[in-house]
């Protein structure tokens, strides 16, 4: 049901953007409909994957930031691209799961993101407009971003793709994951105007992605010696951070061979943002009447 309803999803993310690029071609426009404005964002984000399951909110929410620019065909289509920054961080040890909190890892990702979003107004607005003052909108688009998960060890952050944490570039392991990879956003928010040529938006944003290691944790535990060996000690310290171990296999007493996370679910990351927008093109004045 779940992966049915990210599939419904990502398709009406898909098919909204379809429609906002190509309604203006198809519509009549009315030019004192159209605009354009600036987007200074601000922020928090969070993901869904192997150190935090299931709860929204439920990581260490970090501020990050980032700006836009929206082209407004008319008051109820809107295409919009920006460029994002933000920090996702989650710990093991904030888990309410025995087993997680026991596997005791952690990351952090420094995600950049650039996307084309297509948004939809429920209402006429209009940046500026006091006529059209606010309106809930939904978006949906196209994203490409550079994640870049670490992990801390004595106080230093190290970058965890090089190392092949689960044995990635070995005869033992798969190929390293790529670190920039598109995402499907989509999402839902409202806007509404200030004073003059000044606007506010909220918006909450879901990213589908097609990768399980935007935390680094995926499929089973390399032993530790053998992990040592063909990627260093330091891929093998990060690798198993256990507590205490689950079964002692028949090499010794490691986790060599265990379950490390689930590579059936890929990962989610989310935006929660506040937007400051500015009208760019002509200045709004209040002779709407006319137009």
């Amino acid at each position: 049901m779940i992966k049915r309803n990210v599939a419904i999803a990502v398709k009406n993310s898909i098919t909204l953007l379809l429609i906002v690029i190509w309604s203006p071609l198809l519509a009549q426009k009315n030019k004192f409909e159209r605009s354009k404005d600036v987007g200074l964002l601000y922020g928090t984000s969070y993901y869904i994957g192997e150190v935090n399951p299931y709860k929204h909110f439920g990581t260490r929410m970090k501020s990050g930031g980032g700006i836009s620019f929206r082209n407004n065909f008319n008051r109820r289509w809107t295409m919009k691209s920006s460029v994002l920054y933000h920090v996702i961080e989650a710990w093991d040890s904030d888990s309410d799961d025995p087993w997680i909190r026991n596997r005791n890892l952690s990351f952090r990702n420094q995600v950049i993101e650039g996307s084309l979003q297509g948004e939809l107004n429920f209402f006429n607005y209009q940046l500026g407009n006091s006529k059209f003052p606010i309106s809930p909108y939904l978006f949906g688009g196209l994203a490409y971003y550079r994640m870049r998960p670490m992990a801390q060890y004595r106080g230093t952050w190290y970058e965890l793709q090089p190392l092949g944490t689960e044995g990635q570039g070995t005869e033992f392991g798969a190929e390293k994951y790529k670190t920039t990879m598109f995402s499907v956003p989509f999402g839902a928010g409202v806007k509404t105007n200030l004073f003059a040529i000044f606007g506010l938006s909220i918006e909450w944003g879901v990213r589908k992605t097609w990768t399980d290691y935007f935390d680094d944790i995926s499929g089973k535990y390399v032993d530790p010696g053998l992990l040592a060996d063909l990627n260093g000690e330091l891929a093998a310290i990060l690798s198993d951070r256990s507590i205490q171990q689950e079964i002692p296999n028949t090499a010794g007493n490691n986790n060599g061979g265990l379950q490390r996370g689930d590579s059936g679910r890929k990962d989610f990351y989310f935006f929660s943002m506040v937007s400051l927008n500015i009208r760019l093109d002509r200045k709004a004045t209040t002779c709407w009447e006319h137009e």
